[in-house]
């Protein structure tokens, strides 16, 4: 029965080192590949270290493109509408734009009459004075006016 015991426990001891032997093996399969996402990770974000010759060599390729584009984009403007002139440089060159707008008003019969007896008399109109202002101060309003 003791020898039997004895061969049990040293199975047993030996069958842990391995259970242990492999759960380290998966650990440190775990951290490495961990590690080496992060060092994938990382060579996403490195490029290429900017130093001046690199980087006029850019601009200049970059200026080339913005200058193509630009000249593009005049070309296609020239031809879809050419010599477009602005509306104030339309109201300056033709002196009939002047009065455009009142012929266009009486060519279709638009008239419209102001009835100026309305605006004469002002009196009849109640307009607030500074005088029925109950906070009113003339003194305040002269040291108003001089500062």
């Amino acid at each position: 029965m003791v020898m039997i015991f004895t061969l049990v426990t040293a199975v047993q001891e030996k069958l842990n080192e391995i259970v242990d032997q492999i759960k380290t093996r998966r650990e440190e399969e775990k951290k490495q590949k961990e590690k080496e996402a992060e060092e994938a990770e990382k060579q996403l974000f490195h490029g290429t270290p900017v130093t001046i010759e690199n980087f006029l060599s850019w601009k200049a390729k970059f200026d080339a493109e913005l200058l193509e584009i630009k000249k593009k984009r005049m070309k296609e403007e020239e031809q879809a509408g050419k010599n477009k002139l602005s509306g104030r440089q339309l109201f300056e060159t033709d002196h009939n734009l002047d009065t455009s707008d009142i012929q266009f008003l009486e060519d279709a019969g638009n008239n419209v009459e102001v009835d100026e007896s309305l605006f004469q008399e002002m009196d009849d109109l109640e307009l607030e004075d500074d005088e029925d202002d109950p906070d009113y101060s003339p003194a305040d309003r002269e040291s108003d006016l001089t500062d």
